[in-house]
């Protein structure tokens, strides 16, 4: 790369710490961290692991952005050399392809400036028009969020798997835990079509099914929500999905339901009625957190005289495995024909499109 593209890169790197505010961050994470040096620091668990989990957030961006500054310097220093003995070239030309690539994922980070988008995600699928084949369909998007959840590094925890009558899965509900876990899977909610041979159709003819994916922050203690438990019935009944022993044979399964919206809220895959009533209220709390945000951007848009777009229930995606096969982002408008890595959970290249799309808007 010649010297006009390290001024190039170097360039990107303060561009990077003007959006990323390194400044705010790094004073932003001493005082986190007097707080954590505090003796009775743990005597409040909740609070503690937020406070915990933001710091570490803000130490892994600060940490991410000094080490493209160290690439930089190995760069500056290897082509300082290079003009005397060309053997430096090579690793003139490592330290900047590193240093480029760090960039890249810096100012991907920059996308996630949500208030949620750096935290945790509860992510629903739902079997649309269809039939069984829709429920088959419903475990497919499953695991392939499963599987693209594993392949980033996060942690997956089942809240609800209700298995389909004979095949596949009634419904599904998964917590995603990880860094930015929320802002990146934001680019999934909507309707996803399926187009392919029915497994169970003997005439093997093609089949189109829809499915929906939902897609909500888990949200931080100190995010008050008006949730009156007087306003919920509580449904306790024997649990259907997999699990221990514990699971299926007592009444652990917790439903509920908030009167005033009509919102159905189920968890069973703890072993305990208590955890599985505990993660449902997180659940609720974040659908009437949402279903709120909704109405009030409706009366802005209301109140501006423009009609919005209802992304949901929209389609945003098809993969088509008959007569060819292609899976197609209806947005972003990227394309393969590798069906089968997507459906296994290569998601990346997706989601990094789409949120490059959704920024150009």
């Amino acid at each position: 790369m010649s010297a006009n593209g390290i001024e190039e890169l170097e360039q990107r790197l303060n561009d990077a710490h003007g959006f990323l505010h390194i400044d705010d961050k790094r004073e932003e994470l001493a005082g986190l961290e007097e707080q954590i040096a505090s003796p009775d620091f743990w005597n409040d668990t909740s609070r503690a692991q937020q406070v915990s989990k933001q710091a570490s957030n803000l130490r892994a961006s600060i940490t991410e952005y000094e080490e493209a500054q160290g690439f930089l310097d190995d760069a500056r220093a290897a082509s300082e050399l290079m003009a005397e003995d060309e053997a430096f070239a090579e690793e003139y030309e490592s330290a900047l392809a590193k240093l480029s690539e760090q960039l890249d994922a810096l100012e991907m980070a920059s996308w996630f400036s949500g208030r949620f988008d750096a935290g945790d995600a509860i992510l629903s699928v739902n079997p649309g028009q269809g039939g069984l084949e829709a429920q088959d369909w419903t475990e497919m998007l499953y695991r392939m969020y499963t599987r693209y959840a594993e392949s980033e590094g996060w942690k997956v925890q089942v809240l609800d798997a209700v298995p389909g009558e004979g095949i596949g899965m009634d419904k599904a509900t998964i917590q995603v835990e990880g860094r930015n876990a929320y802002g990146m899977l934001r680019s999934e909610m909507g309707v996803h079509r399926l187009v392919r041979i029915s497994p169970t159709d003997a005439k093997a003819r093609r089949q189109t099914t829809f499915a929906s994916v939902e897609v909500l922050p888990v949200l931080p203690d100190d995010i008050e929500v008006d949730l009156d438990m007087n306003d919920v019935r509580v449904d306790v009944y024997r649990s259907s999905g997999p699990g221990g022993q514990c699971v299926n044979t007592t009444d652990s399964a917790v439903r509920l339901t908030h009167v005033p919206t009509g919102i159905v809220v189920t968890c069973q895959n703890e072993k305990s009625q208590l955890q599985n009533k505990e993660a449902a209220i997180r659940v609720l709390k974040a659908k009437l957190y949402e279903l709120e945000e909704r109405k009030r951007q409706e009366e802005l848009e209301s109140l501006r005289g423009e009609r919005m777009e209802n992304s949901f229930g929209s389609q945003i995606r098809n993969y088509v495995l008959y007569p060819y096969q292609m899976v197609k982002d209806l947005r972003s408008n990227l394309e393969t024909g590798n069906v089968d890595a997507v459906l296994d959970g290569d998601l990346h290249d997706f989601v990094i499109a789409y949120h490059k799309w959704a920024a150009s808007q």
